[in-house]
């Protein structure tokens, strides 16, 4: 299994970044990688239980990848695993805020879904962690920057 853990430093209340990565996915696409759009199967808000299928666009195509959460701690941790798509695993979104910054840790573990998969597999694995960086600093710049749904718009801290 192959694993991945990138974390970056965003200027702002954990509140704001998770309503940012977990409660806007109308905008998603602004800052993911690869990302087109995601549906949502589930009535928002997320909590155990709730799916949501991700259309990604990657050198080898369209996929589409299923998710469903395990756990859901506003605006502590949400973890999930891969239940469709080209690879399975599971993955942790953990918040740590301090004096205002929010430090957002992504981590996933994951290997291919089946055999055709495993033939490409080096190649989604040398791809994958550069496509999380790269997302990882868009989203920082992406909430740094204002945009996305506010905290105070929603009720919550700001």
């Amino acid at each position: 299994m192959a694993a991945i853990k990138e974390s970056v430093e965003i200027e702002a209340p954990a509140d704001r970044v998770w309503a940012v990565v977990h409660e806007d996915f109308k905008n998603a696409g602004k800052w993911s990688s690869n990302l087109k759009k995601v549906d949502v199967l589930d009535p928002l808000p997320l909590r155990k239980g709730s799916r949501l299928v991700y259309e990604i666009h990657t050198p080898g195509g369209k996929q589409e990848l299923e998710v469903e959460h395990t756990t859901v701690s506003k605006p502590k941790t949400c973890t999930g695993k891969l239940v469709r798509g080209p690879i399975k695993g599971t993955w942790k979104y953990s918040y740590a805020e301090k004096d205002g910054v929010t430090k957002l840790t992504y981590t996933m573990d994951y290997e291919p879904a089946n055999f055709a998969v495993r033939l490409f597999f080096g190649i989604i694995d040398r791809q994958l962690p550069q496509d999380v960086a790269r997302t990882m600093r868009s989203l920082k710049k992406y909430v740094e920057a204002g945009r996305g749904p506010s905290a105070e718009k929603r009720g919550g801290k700001r």
